[in-house]
């Protein structure tokens, strides 16, 4: 089925007839006919400074670029695009924030303007398509059009993909405003829950990073309590292993790791917490470990490439290669200093450090084929 287009003109005063915002159950307007927010739509994101420009456009009767609404079976109709800027106008004329006039310079909440003005803004006159074809061509649609303004995150793209029971649910654990996901993870997690990063992360985790298939297999389930029960689990084996009485002061170091892909691994493992904690405090004042961040990473997988150690310098290179004349400690062939790489001599996890008494040139190959690094 193709998409069919009306073109129509609606006034402010029609759009924010009967407007309810019913945070879980959804938000209506246009004398209740109008769903504002579908399943595949997001959160208003709008920062205030957004939010206030649409209603300086219509204050000062300039034009808003077109909206695109959906017609359904029923006669009932969706907001496909332009859901932040009809939101904006709705919340302004439900008085849930006021804007300075450009030219009087003077906050007014929509109540509090004159009676001339108020009535120039519900007059104001929406450009809208109205868009009427089948369920997929409706959210095919969405995605096409939904390439300016406020861009789409690529979960807020996935969400609209794969709409439905399950994403209901799950947004209302990790992607509203206060959510349980962000207070009990927030410290621990990068992003933005309204712009779907929580969610993003816990379905990666989960998943293993198989984001599309783990959302196309439970797309039609009743609820999303899986996800959200091992969400928990995650911050909880966190949480064991690296108690906040150790760490509530190194929450910054902590953020942003991918803590579901470390639990998938080792969860199962036992960790002598206070011994952790001794290697935490010994890394953290190593001054080889460039990368902090990495620490708790490292002492699970034991690969210390999460640790950035601190390589040799140029200096100390091109004075270890005079000494050597050249000369591979390794195979005792000659080359030249860009073919040679620098090397501790004592490995950095045997307690060598990167310094000049502790490095030796060898050639590429053998420097990349030796073992015990």
């Amino acid at each position: 089925m193709e998409m069919k287009f009306e073109k129509k003109n609606v006034k402010i005063r029609e759009l924010v007839d009967g407007f309810q915002d019913k945070g879980l159950e959804g938000v209506i307007g246009y004398g209740g006919k109008l769903n504002i927010r579908p399943p595949y739509q997001r959160e208003f994101v709008y920062k205030d400074k957004q939010r206030n420009a649409v209603i300086d456009t219509v204050l000062e009767r300039c034009p808003l670029s077109n909206m695109y609404w959906a017609k359904n079976e029923d006669g009932s109709l969706e907001l496909l695009d332009g859901q932040q800027r009809t939101l904006s106008i709705c919340k302004y004329y439900a008085g849930e924030f006021s804007v300075k006039d450009v030219k009087s310079n003077k906050v007014s909440f929509f109540q509090n303007l004159p009676s001339d003005k108020k009535e120039k803004f519900l007059d104001y006159e929406i450009s809208i398509d109205v868009c009427s074809g089948g369920e997929s061509e409706k959210l095919e649609w969405f995605e096409r059009i939904n390439t300016g303004g406020e861009k789409l995150t690529k979960q807020e793209l996935r969400n609209a993909a794969y709409t439905g029971s399950w994403v209901e649910d799950a947004k209302r654990y990790f992607s509203k405003p206060q959510c349980v996901a962000y207070k009990i993870g927030a410290d621990f997690m990068t992003g933005n829950a309204i712009r779907q990063d929580y969610l993003e992360t816990a379905i990666k985790w989960i998943s293993n990073g198989d984001i599309e298939g783990y959302m196309s297999k439970h797309q039609h389930d009743p609820n999303a309590s899986q996800l959200w029960r091992y969400f928990q689990d995650v911050m909880t084996w966190m949480e064991s292993i690296f108690p906040s009485k150790y760490n509530k002061k190194r929450k910054k170091f902590m953020k942003g790791i991918d803590w579901g892909i470390l639990y998938n691994s080792f969860k199962d493992e036992m960790y002598d917490v206070d011994k952790l904690e001794e290697k935490i405090r010994s890394l953290i004042l190593d001054d080889d470990v460039t990368s902090k961040k990495g620490i708790y990473s490292y002492l699970l997988t034991r690969d210390a490439k999460h640790l950035s150690i601190r390589a040799f310098t140029p200096a100390m290179k091109i004075s270890v290669y005079e000494k050597q004349n050249g000369v591979c400690v390794h195979c005792g062939k000659t080359f030249g200093i860009d073919d040679m790489e620098a090397d501790h001599i004592t490995p950095w996890h045997k307690g060598g450090k990167t310094t000049a008494d502790n490095c030796q040139l060898l050639c590429k190959n053998c420097n990349r084929t030796k073992g015990g690094k």
